[in-house]
């Protein structure tokens, strides 16, 4: 009975703390919270799936408690055998016909809605926003093929609008994922998935224009910071934002920032690019543009965007984001030249 007691108040406790812990974490990393037409969809599909397995819980618990109230064996029946049902067609149609009923309830919207969002015929108008979208470890690149821009970790987007992704992988398997906008997509080294998403300007508005991206596939030692950023932007401040980072140039105006220049010419842009408009092949893109980085959220993805973060990053990679492909490909820099650096890279600005 001790013994009984004590898994009984072990348990108490485990579901508490689970159940406190269920209610930690960020609001907008949360699909409940949908914020465009995808996520309403999926939402409201989650909501049927859930009403049915629900219903079909409550019915089999009350028949359950009446069958074991109502034929409870009694003193002294206990070699009476119940009526048997077997062969009574009326319940084998009953209990055949029902399940049949809610998968077609779940399935009929559930097909609808999976060939609408695969729709992604209107990718090929001129006017259409699409962004090429390739996975790294541990880092994203986006390329607006129309636009011709690209950027990384910051994606930027209008609202209210149909936004086109192909999405790939440049080393292994990812799986692009934004919340509270829509459900996740694979990234593959083998082949492009095509899909759209609706930034609803209202939550955007509500979210100060921004939403969180992770990577929902385990790539790698550092896959929990393999995060991204979306501003999510009105049509013509999204057109603004294209005109800006289109100029966006460093503006080397002191001798130390002239310093890091040179220090980042010799060390890091077979790598990188400062300007968006980058014209070499994917496969010579192996480290994330850095146009506009001076305005981005996240350093890294994960860092908050700081003059003493940047210099922990530079000193060393591996400590934030172990695995990264970025250690040891540059030699040590002494403290004198990593705020060099930093400085010229706070100089790549959008305006």
């Amino acid at each position: 009975m001790r013994k009984w007691r004590l898994n009984f108040r072990v348990l108490s406790l485990f579901s508490l703390v689970a159940v406190l812990l269920a209610g930690c974490g960020e609001p907008f990393l949360s699909t409940l919270r949908p914020a465009g037409e995808v996520a309403e969809k999926q939402y409201s599909l989650m909501l049927l799936s859930t009403a049915i397995m629900v219903l079909v819980i409550i019915v089999v618990a009350i028949i359950f408690v009446y069958v074991v109230v109502r034929f409870k064996r009694c003193k002294g029946e206990e070699d009476v055998i119940p009526k048997q049902v077997e062969g009574n067609h009326k319940l084998e149609i009953l209990w055949t016909v029902i399940p049949i009923i809610l998968l077609v309830i779940l399935a009929v919207p559930t097909v609808a809605d999976t060939f609408k969002l695969a729709d992604v015929k209107g990718m090929e108008k001129e006017d259409a926003i699409v962004v090429n979208v390739r996975a790294n470890l541990y880092w994203w690149e986006f390329e607006y093929p129309n636009q011709k821009i690209i950027t990384s970790q910051d994606l930027v987007v209008p609202t209210d609008t149909k936004v086109y992704f192909n999405v790939k992988a440049s080393d292994v398997k990812h799986s692009f994922w934004i919340p509270s906008v829509g459900g996740k997509v694979d990234t593959n080294t083998e082949n492009e998935n095509k899909f759209w998403l609706v930034f609803d300007s209202e939550k955007a508005e509500s979210a100060n224009g921004l939403f969180y991206g992770k990577c929902a596939e385990l790539c790698g030692p550092s896959h929990a910071y393999m995060d991204f950023k979306v501003k999510a932007l009105p049509s013509e401040e999204f057109d603004t934002w294209v005109s800006d980072i289109k100029d966006v140039k460093p503006d080397v105006s002191t001798a130390s920032a002239k310093a890091g220049e040179e220090i980042f010419t010799e060390s890091c842009i077979g790598c990188h690019a400062v300007e968006a408009q980058d014209g070499r092949p994917e496969q010579a893109r192996q480290a994330p543009n850095l146009a506009g980085f001076a305005d981005r959220e996240r350093i890294a993805g994960v860092l908050e965007h700081n003059e003493e973060n940047l210099k922990q990053w530079l000193k060393n990679p591996e400590e934030i984001k172990p695995g990264n492909k970025m250690s040891n490909t540059y030699p040590d820099l002494t403290d004198e030249q990593v705020d060099q650096l930093t400085e010229y890279l706070l100089e790549l600005k959008e305006k």
